[in-house]
């Protein structure tokens, strides 16, 4: 049956309901606020809720399906012009003298307006929740819905957390929950509901995680066996000695390895701390275990390197190594194809076409992705078909604190690398107010006289009239004639094709261009030891993670480098985030500042982490919620194999892993 139906709404406002990705009665009471809006009067230039009266006929233009209402009222004795977007349907309420309350922003005698409410501002009393909603859909009209849709669902509403465990937290009925969030009578009693729901998301959550950890470590598997002599006689091969931290995490992952079980391992360290050492002697264990390995990076330009950095570790080993990228010729291709398949390939390292359909391997036993955020739950799974209990590796040079990733990749055990390879100088970063390279021109010129080279960073490939940003193309033809007939500028960008990259990449590993401009192209993992300095224009643009994987490019040598932050920045936050970064080259505590300053979206990626999986929780400002969660999660685990409780929930998350649903994908 129609449930939307049930709503007696008219056949347009169904149908806006249904683009909404709303069909249900259940649907109607989970799109929840994503907002709210406290009436109390303010008028500051970047707050405004403010009571007004219209005194004339409001016009409205159309551009397409977008529309822009413009009225003029009077505010505080004073005439305001008021623009509001994709609310044209109001004109006919707004007539002359009409008292209205307006929420937005303000410059000068202009006000956008995010909110145009039709009553005065003391009928405006309380939280006024915010939705999402398709134009043609407003707030009200989407809470009598909400209203109406509790009424007929009642008791019937689907909720996740066991009784106990709510009378554990002191969660009321998820009816009640409802309510607090979508009619409150105030901020807290709107916390209130919404602890109960997120709670709710963060069990069911860590129950998939933990549930799938569990099968896969009760998953019949095979211990494979390697001559640790032979991986200690390879291990003094090496260029430089281990540290204590990097010994650790490859213990951890021979002992993986060794068991009859698949490993699912989540490996991080800051910039520079040498995972890539420790994924290649994860690599020659699988070797010396007579299983293929396969290593897999985000860009042709990285897994490039790896390729020429695993190259040179394994040069003195009898070991076939291949790389597998997508600018490969079709006859190339196939000829790795067939080798994969004959076993003829020991390690393969290419990026995301090694797991195309067409690729087979003989005996594939390790798979490693590096910097993989979006390689999710169900993309491991399949690895499966790839090869016969494979074990699995995830690097990330973006730590984050312990606790948090055992929360957040809940299914997988985590090593960590803090300390950093013997020999390595902190890079030295200095903030500068402007987008002038005048306070260190002079140090840049003697820098390149003796012979270094350069990253020149911009947060934009071209330029763009609506940000007055510099771009790669502009700094790239401003360098390119400042420095003409005594240095050489190269420019990379995300827009280029990979074999011009690639080109751009080995011309500054070869030093035939000396100073390179570049987006965050640069980002993770290029490795050349000759570049001493970064200059970072717009530097307020990037999140400090961000900033400090850039920084990570310098300093890979012995040699002092130099970090330049630019930026016209005026807003007192992002200046103590530059200047934060003058007096912090440790990657955890600068990811920590920037988690609780940032969030976890611009941090790791929106949707690409893990972290950001949530649609109501916040892993790091709820984060005492999602580890009660994960505790209760193995707690109700244990009771079901015990006791057989929980059987129910249980049920919900398998038929979730065995179908894939958001926490899956």
């Amino acid at each position: 049956m129609d449930e939307l139906k049930k709503l007696t709404t008219s056949e347009k406002r169904k149908s806006l309901l249904l683009e909404m990705g709303i069909s249900t009665l259940q649907d109607v009471v989970m799109h929840l606020p994503y907002r709210y809006d406290e009436i109390e009067e303010c008028f500051e230039d970047d707050k405004v809720i403010v009571e007004a009266t219209v005194l004339e006929n409001a016009k409205v233009f159309f551009k397409g399906r977008l529309s822009r209402l413009s009225v003029k009222v009077l505010i505080k004795n004073e005439e305001y012009t008021v623009t509001i977007f994709n609310r044209h349907f109001l004109r006919q309420h707004l007539s002359l003298g009409k008292i209205v309350t307006i929420i937005g922003k303000k410059e000068g005698h202009r006000i956008t307006a995010s909110q145009l409410l039709l009553k005065g501002l003391d009928e405006q009393k309380g939280m006024h929740p915010v939705y999402s909603l398709k134009e043609g859909m407003t707030d009200k009209m989407f809470s009598g819905y909400v209203k109406k849709a509790l009424s007929l669902i009642g008791d019937k509403l689907e909720d996740f957390v066991p009784l106990d465990y709510k009378r554990k937290y002191g969660f009321k009925d998820k009816y009640a929950s409802l309510m607090k969030v979508h009619f409150p009578k105030n901020k807290e009693e709107m916390i209130e509901g919404m602890k109960h729901l997120k709670y709710e998301e963060f069990l069911k959550f860590q129950l998939t995680m933990q549930y799938i950890k569990l099968e896969r470590e009760q998953e019949a598997g095979i211990a494979k066996i390697f001559s640790h002599q032979e991986m200690n006689a390879f291990i003094k091969t090496l260029p430089y000695k281990l540290t204590i931290d990097q010994q650790k995490a490859c213990l951890e992952i021979f002992a993986d390895i060794e068991k009859p079980a698949m490993m699912y391992r989540f490996l991080q360290g800051d910039v520079g701390s040498g995972k890539t050492v420790v994924c290649s002697l994860a690599l020659y264990a699988n070797y010396l275990s007579h299983y293929q390995g396969a290593l897999m990076a985000p860009t042709e330009v990285l897994a490039t390197q790896h390729y020429e950095t695993l190259k040179s570790f394994f040069k003195n080993t009898d070991l076939s190594l291949a790389l597998l990228v997508g600018s490969l010729s079709i006859k190339e291709k196939e000829d790795i194809y067939e080798k994969l398949e004959q076993g003829e390939i020991d390690i393969v390292v290419g990026t995301h076409a090694l797991f195309q359909e067409k690729v087979n391997y003989k005996n594939l036993g390790l798979v490693i992705t590096d910097e993989q955020h979006r390689f999710g739950v169900r993309q491991r799974q399949a690895l499966k078909n790839k090869g016969k209990n494979v074990d699995f590796l995830l690097m990330s040079a973006t730590p984050i604190p312990r606790t948090l990733a055992l929360a957040i990749f809940g299914d997988m055990d985590v090593s960590e690398i803090h300390s950093m390879p013997a020999g390595r100088l902190p890079v030295k970063t200095k903030y500068f107010k402007g987008n002038s390279m005048k306070p260190f021109l002079s140090h840049l010129i003697s820098y390149l006289n003796e012979g270094g080279q350069v990253y020149v960073i911009t947060s934009m490939i071209e330029d763009n009239e609506d940000y007055p940003l510099k771009s790669a193309t502009q700094v790239y033809d401003a360098m390119s004639r400042y420095f003409k007939g005594h240095y050489q500028v190269g420019l990379l960008h995300g827009n280029m094709k990979e074999e011009e990259k690639r080109q751009v990449m080995n011309d500054f590993h070869d030093r035939k261009i000396q100073i390179l401009v570049s987006t965050t192209v640069v980002e993770v993992g290029i490795d050349v030891k000759n570049a001493n300095m970064m200059i970072i224009y717009d530097a307020e643009r990037f999140g400090l993670s961000s900033i400090h994987q850039l920084r990570g490019r310098v300093g890979r040598g012995g040699e002092q480098s130099y970090c330049y932050l630019l930026s016209n920045a005026t807003n007192k936050e992002a200046i103590d985030r530059l200047q934060f970064m003058e007096n912090h080259t440790d990657g955890y505590e600068i990811s920590q500042y920037d988690l609780e300053i940032r969030g976890p979206g611009e941090v790791l990626g929106q949707r690409q982490s893990g972290v950001n999986q949530f649609v109501l929780g916040d892993a790091i400002k709820d984060f005492d919620l999602l580890r009660m969660a994960r505790n209760d999660a193995i707690e109700m685990i244990e009771s079901y194999y015990k006791y057989n409780e929980y059987s129910e929930y249980l049920s919900v998350i398998k038929q979730n892993i065995k179908t894939g649903n958001e926490y899956i994908d």
